[in-house]
């Protein structure tokens, strides 16, 4: 029997109306009706920085490939600053926008990071990459963050990427943004470095990957079999596409190969690699035989429940599309037929991911359950309006429930 596609409910048989043997009016009860939760975007990504050219303070139509990128923001040649001390810089958003599409990314969008005027005056402060990431907030598609590469010129050493890292948890962190951050360190750090780092972040929503990784170089008059080192995160996203697409959001994006890499910026041992992931580091590998590869799978959250990469995004998923799924509800009268049509809709959404293989359990009632009832909410809440459906799921890894609460406004808001 095929699965079932992602969003789309089992059909229940409709019910035959009980018609008399008099002449008459007969009333048949349908029972709630049956509305289809669509599956929310996990693939799409969002990278922000400099760039040759290309529109200031707005995001990119969608891009489905490197093409696409040079069109409007110009090839991998290094970026000039204008302002002095004139400086160039790597161009690292479009080596990254190259590995993304390479490494199976299927869908991107681009904010340029400039000067508060709208050009490569001077190099990007922690502001202007809060403006660049404030333009994306209006994308509804967007699953995926990464501001590859970047780096404060007036700071050195790992504190370099704090305001960028800093932008970035602020924006995967907001309300109802269902998004996920890959965290660059910068270029060149030693093992005890990108410890220091991991020591000074902490989030749910965001994951951090060492060392870089080098590449072919791509630039116009760059020497024959040259190579150049590039932040992870362009390969990371489009991996995070490929297993997507491929498996699902529920399975771990490791142990995946970094297509297009020559070598590693350095090689990380087995002990080493074993003290770096117990700290939530994921660490880009080297194998005989096997070619690079991501090896870890971890966030960078303190919190032992939200420990791994593909439990986070796969809580964000089903968030996101019961939120925009269950937006009918809204103004409905808020009495148990809406309850019953909000739990048979939830339900038959999980009851789809389940038996793709997202959850734990033999049995649906092992995976998943669904309360909207009065258990869930109390007089208070009914007479404000406030629909509360309590929701929990049992995540392939770790086998627990995780609970968490969807809100929408009923037509008894006040």
């Amino acid at each position: 029997m095929p699965r079932p596609s992602p969003g789309i409910a089992p059909q229940s048989p409709a019910k035959a109306v009980a018609v008399g043997k008099a002449p008459g009016v007969y009333i048949n009860d349908p029972g709630p009706p049956n509305r289809t939760i669509p599956a929310a975007e996990t693939a799409t990504a969002a990278f922000v920085g400099p760039s040759l050219t290309g529109p200031a303070a707005t995001a990119s139509s969608a891009l489905a490939s490197f093409s696409d990128f040079q069109t409007v923001y110009g090839d991998a040649s290094d970026i000039g600053f204008s302002s002095p001390p004139r400086r160039t810089t790597t161009n690292y958003l479009a080596l990254a926008v190259k590995a993304f599409f390479e490494n199976g990314g299927q869908k991107l969008y681009v904010s340029r990071v400039t000067s508060p005027n709208g050009t490569n005056a001077a190099p990007p402060t922690g502001a202007d990459y809060v403006r660049a990431l404030a333009a994306l907030s209006s994308l509804r598609d967007v699953a995926v963050v990464a501001a590859p590469g970047g780096t404060i010129a007036a700071i050195t050493g790992v504190s370099s990427v704090a305001p960028i890292h800093a932008a970035l948890l602020d924006h995967v962190n907001q309300a109802a943004a269902y998004r996920f951050a890959v965290l660059d360190p910068p270029p060149g750090c030693s093992s005890s470095d990108v410890e220091d780092l991991r020591a000074s972040i902490d989030s749910i929503n965001a994951a951090l990957y060492y060392p870089w990784i080098a590449v072919a170089d791509p630039r116009a008059g760059a020497k024959k079999q040259s190579q150049i080192n590039v932040p992870p995160s362009g390969f990371v996203c489009g991996i995070y596409a490929r297993v997507d697409g491929q498996h699902g959001v529920f399975k771990a994006p490791a142990n995946q190969p970094l297509t297009g890499a020559i070598a590693l910026e350095r090689t990380i041992a087995n002990l080493e690699s074993d003290a770096l992931n117990t700290l939530g580091i994921n660490c880009l590998r080297s194998f005989p035989g096997r070619g690079n590869l991501v090896w870890g799978a971890r966030t960078i959250s303190s919190d032992p429940d939200w420990k791994y990469v593909n439990v986070r995004r796969f809580l964000l998923y089903l968030e996101h599309s019961i939120d925009q799924g269950t937006q009918w509800a809204v103004f409905e009268p808020n009495n148990e037929q809406l309850w019953a049509a909000v739990r048979l809709s939830v339900g038959n959404f999980l009851h789809c991911e389940w038996q793709r293989g997202a959850m734990q359990g033999a049995k649906p009632e092992q995976a998943f359950f669904v309360k909207c009832d009065r258990t869930t909410m109390t007089q208070n809440d009914l007479d404000n309006g406030r629909l509360i459906c309590e929701i929990g799921v049992a995540p392939l890894r770790p086998a627990e429930f995780i609970v968490f609460r969807i809100g929408q406004m009923t037509a008894d808001a006040k």
